[in-house]
């Protein structure tokens, strides 16, 4: 007597989009969930902590507000997963499970089987990407890995005659597009961003007001409400100095912080821009998108606007949410994967 067992039915699939960034990562899902994380990860540096905290690991704000307690990481630092540390890469292995965490409802069975599209910065996706696709196996199904500035494209169907400025914590990375994947030469990446600002303007407070004590997580804190180029301020912050709290004015400290992005930006967007075959150059410097957390610095989009003068005159756009719209774009390109190309991908780089 023969006995056949019924086949498993496969499980439903889930389509998303995930942004690695070096400061916040984010998850779009098709289900219509939308979430970010900090990009920070702790784990209890003794026993002690560990009693209080009551948990082996905490993801985001959290760590980031628990810091003295924690062995603290922020594993994609200038946009690289820090090669030969496995803590580091287990970091980001538990910032992808909170993502996705979020983003699957607790208690739905069975779990669907995840595609996923990932954006990294462009310097990621050319020197780790392997390291990257084994932090991700066991987590999702399927994966495409690519840059972060593509993927905004993507999402703002912004494809053809486009440059993509994304100025995020870690990396500064500017692609050209034309109308298919960009390759190495259409694309670059300047480790010049938000953490260099950061450092920036830290030094200078410190400079200028050498019995303030400040921290770089409150120089992080005052760029991200305050900062500009050109015209702006007057810039005045609490600190303590000499113990006692005290309201510094750190207006100029701020303006030369914030630009020192200006130049290293300047460059890199007229060589990207002379690349590009003659007939095609001013619809790209009329195309210009400018995104990521820092490209929200008051002034910043019309400078760079103001910069293609020297080639005849542009237009800058600048994006006013950055917080989705990496992970929106891989959640739009995921969509657009046929099922045949997701089983292709399930055994490949996964990167076109």
């Amino acid at each position: 007597m023969t006995t056949q067992t019924a086949a498993m039915p496969d499980p439903p699939v889930l389509k998303v989009g995930i942004d690695l960034g070096t400061s916040r990562s984010s998850i779009s899902a098709a289900n219509g969930e939308r979430h970010m994380v900090r990009s920070y990860v702790g784990w209890p540096r003794d026993m002690v902590a560990r009693k209080v905290l009551q948990r082996d690991v905490l993801v985001g704000i959290e760590a980031l507000e628990k810091r003295p307690m924690l062995d603290l990481r922020r594993p994609l630092e200038r946009g690289l997963i820090k090669e030969g540390s496995a803590r580091d890469e287990q970091a980001v292995r538990e910032i992808v499970r909170r993502l996705l965490e979020l983003a699957v409802p607790a208690g739905r069975n069975p779990k669907p089987a995840i595609h996923a599209v990932v954006g990294v910065p462009a310097e990621t996706l050319r020197v780790n990407r392997q390291n990257l696709r084994r932090i991700l196996d066991g987590q999702v199904k399927s994966t495409m890995i690519v840059s972060e500035p593509f993927a905004v494209a993507y999402g703002l169907d912004a494809l053809v005659h486009t440059m993509v400025v994304d100025i995020g914590a870690g990396t500064t990375d500017l692609c050209v597009l034309m109308g298919r994947f960009p390759t190495e030469s259409d694309q670059r990446t300047l480790t010049v961003a938000g953490d260099a600002v950061d450092h920036h303007l830290h030094a200078r407070i410190e400079e200028r007001f050498p019995d303030a004590s400040v921290s770089i997580h409150m120089a992080r804190a005052w760029k991200e409400k305050h900062s500009f180029v050109g015209g702006g301020g007057p810039v005045v912050v609490d600190a303590p100095v000499s113990g006692r709290p005290t309201r510094i004015d750190i207006t100029e400290p701020m303006r030369t912080a914030c630009e020192s992005l200006l130049e290293p930006l300047r460059e890199t967007m007229l060589d990207l821009i002379a690349r590009v075959e003659p007939e095609y150059q001013s619809r790209v410097r009329n195309n210009v998108i400018l995104t990521g957390g820092s490209g929200l610095i008051r002034g910043l989009g019309a400078a760079l606007q103001n910069a293609l003068g020297e080639l005849g005159g542009g237009r800058v756009r600048v994006v006013k949410d950055p917080v989705f719209v990496g992970s929106d774009g891989g959640l739009t390109l995921a969509n657009d994967v046929r099922d045949e190309d997701w089983q292709r991908l399930a055994g490949s780089e996964g990167s076109p």
